[in-house]
């Protein structure tokens, strides 16, 4: 039976891309994008989106509140019949009424090694810190900032001639490979959470 993904976004979209393309490759097997959602109008991955022939839907949240804007949401994911919900470069935190809808069902992607550097600018946050490594997270959604259970992260070195630019490119790499591998395993059901722990079942 094919799963079905919605897709949140914010901007340009690349991380949505690369979950269409594993689709379309078979690297996410049984599984289908039945929606795209962005909260910004002329959002790029809107126009990926269309361009794709993928249904999309622009839902503004300039002016309002948090839940009442994630009921609208809710409801065109609902409409949907999603059974994933997927962000990618969604600029919004979650109200604990669009958490509650789908329980284990929201995964972002957040570019530092979690939960080092949440929030907004993390590769430049990583690098004026001075780490020596930095990466990617995939997790899942609760209604706080970055903080859900993680499911997997990549590495990916800081080279001592690095900028936010050239780190951000690299990461981004990894964030297109693991967000797929990530989904894959949550649409088959192949893990358990314990506690804060997702352990991944073979």
């Amino acid at each position: 039976m094919t799963k079905r993904i919605g897709v949140l976004l914010s901007g340009r979209g690349s991380n949505f891309e690369a979950l269409a393309d594993s689709i379309s490759a078979g690297r996410i097997p049984n599984a289908e994008i039945a929606v795209v959602v962005s909260n910004r109008e002329g959002a790029p991955g809107i126009d990926r989106a269309h361009a794709r022939g993928l249904a999309t839907r622009v839902i503004p949240s300039k002016g309002l509140e948090r839940e009442p804007y994630d009921r609208q949401v809710v409801a065109a994911l609902h409409e949907a019949s999603v059974d994933l919900v997927c962000l990618a470069g969604y600029m919004r935190l979650l109200s604990p009424h669009f958490v509650a809808a789908f329980p284990q069902r929201i995964l972002n992607i957040h570019p530092s090694l979690l939960p080092s550097f949440p929030g907004l600018e993390s590769q430049k946050q990583a690098l004026d810190y001075g780490v020596k490594f930095a990466g990617c997270t995939v997790h899942f959604v609760d209604e706080n900032l970055d903080a859900g259970p993680i499911v997997l992260q990549a590495v990916v070195p800081v080279e001592d001639d690095d900028t936010e630019d050239t780190l951000s490119t690299r990461i981004l790499k990894e964030e297109h490979r693991i967000y797929s591998e990530a989904v894959k395993i949550v649409l088959a059901g192949k893990f358990k959470l314990e506690g804060r722990r997702v352990i991944q079942l073979r």
